[in-house]
C-alpha cells in the first residue's frame, strides 16, 4: 500500500502520532518536520498540530531529522546528492520530500545540502477521474489539443496531469486510446519503483524515469513513437526547445508549469513567446480558493476563457 511507503520513511515517534491521531492517509497532504518546532500535518486542507490543544505540541528533534534522512536515503545521503541539489528527494510512490538546510556551493551553483533542519513530505495522491471535466475543452473532433496546465505549487497540477495521461492512454468517450510517452524527471508522475510505475497511467503509456525532460522527450520520439508526450514542470529554454521539436514531429503535448495566473505566465519571456505564437492550444489554470485542484479556468490559444468552474457550479 502507498501508505506504507510514507510510514516507513517517518521517524517512529511520528508514525505513532499519525496512528494516535487516527489520520486517514487519503486526506493527508503534507508532513512538516522543523527542528525544534512543532510537528505539523496538512490534512484535508487544514493545518493540524498534534498536542496543540493541550498546549503540549510534539517538538521535532535533531534525532528525528537524522532518523528520517537515513530512511529516505536508505542510509546513504551521498547516493542522493544529485537529487538533493534540487532541494528534494522523490521516494517510492512519487512522494516528494523537500529539504532545507545549509547549501554547499561549487562554481556558483548548489552542489548539495548539509545540516538539514527542515523536511516536508508532499504526499502524492491519485485522484481517478479528476480530469473528467476538462476533456470537452481539450479535445476537438476526437483530436487532443496541445495542453499546458498552469498552477501555483500545491494546487494539484501533477495530479491532474496524471489522470489526463491515464485517460488518454486508456481512451474514453472523448478520445481513442493513444500511445503516451512520459518523461518523469522527478519520479512524481508514475511513482516508479525499479522502473515500474506504482501509479496507474494506462495501458499505452511508456515512462522514461529520472531523465531530464528535454533529453527525454527527444529520446522517446526517436525510440518509442509516442502520439502524446507528457512532462511535468517545464521552465528552461531546453525544455521549450524540446517541446517545439516534439510538436513539429506530430506529437501532442501535455505539460505543466508554475504560475499563479495567465498574467503571470505571460510575464515569463519563454512562455510569453509561446503564447504569442499559439504553441499551446489550451491552458488549464488551477487554484485552491475553494479546494485543491479547483479549475479556475480553461483558455484557448488566444487567451479567451472557455470554461470556469464557478460558472458550472452555478448551473
Amino acid at each position: 500500500m502507498k501508505e506504507d511507503t510514507i510510514l516507513k520513511v517517518l521517524p517512529w515517534d511520528v508514525r505513532s502520532i499519525i496512528q494516535k491521531e487516527k489520520l486517514k492517509f487519503e486526506y493527508l497532504q503534507e508532513i512538516r518536520l522543523r527542528e525544534g518546532k512543532p510537528l505539523i500535518f496538512l490534512y484535508h486542507d487544514t493545518e493540524v498540530i498534534p498536542g496543540a490543544k493541550a498546549r503540549r505540541p510534539y517538538l521535532v528533534t535533531k534525532d528525528n531529522i537524522r532518523e528520517m534522512l537515513e530512511y529516505i536515503s536508505n542510509y546513504s545521503l551521498y547516493a542522493c546528492e544529485q537529487e538533493m541539489r534540487q532541494g528534494f528527494i522523490t521516494i517510492e510512490g512519487g512522494h516528494r520530500v523537500g529539504l532545507s538546510g545549509q547549501a554547499i556551493m561549487e562554481n556558483g551553483k548548489v552542489k548539495n545540502l548539509k545540516y538539514i533542519s527542515s523536511v516536508n513530505i508532499r504526499v502524492a495522491h491519485e485522484m481517478i477521474g479528476c480530469a473528467d471535466a476538462v476533456f470537452p475543452y481539450i479535445v476537438c473532433n476526437r483530436v487532443l489539443c496541445h495542453t499546458l496546465i498552469v498552477s501555483p505549487p500545491g494546487c494539484g497540477k501533477t495530479t491532474m496531469l496524471r489522470d489526463l495521461i491515464r485517460q488518454i492512454s486508456e481512451g474514453n468517450s472523448w478520445i481513442p486510446g493513444l500511445a503516451v510517452g512520459v518523461v518523469d524527471e522527478r519520479s512524481e508522475i508514475g511513482g516508479c519503483y525499479m522502473g515500474v510505475a506504482q501509479n496507474h497511467l494506462g495501458i499505452r503509456t511508456d515512462i522514461l524515469d529520472g531523465c531530464p525532460k528535454a533529453e527525454g522527450m527527444i529520446m522517446l520520439i526517436r525510440s518509442m513513437g509516442p502520439q502524446v508526450i507528457a512532462v511535468d514542470e517545464i521552465g528552461t529554454p531546453e525544455d521549450v526547445h524540446a517541446i517545439e521539436y516534439a510538436m513539429h514531429c506530430g506529437c501532442k503535448m501535455l505539460a505543466t508549469v508554475h504560475a499563479e495566473s495567465m498574467e503571470e505566465l505571460r510575464k515569463k519571456p519563454l512562455f510569453n513567446r509561446m503564447i504569442g505564437e499559439g504553441r499551446f492550444e489550451r491552458y488549464i489554470l488551477l487554484g485552491n480558493n475553494a479546494h485543491v485542484g479547483q479549475i479556475e479556468g480553461i483558455f484557448d490559444n488566444r487567451g479567451s476563457l472557455l470554461y470556469k468552474e464557478a460558472m458550472e457550479m452555478a448551473k
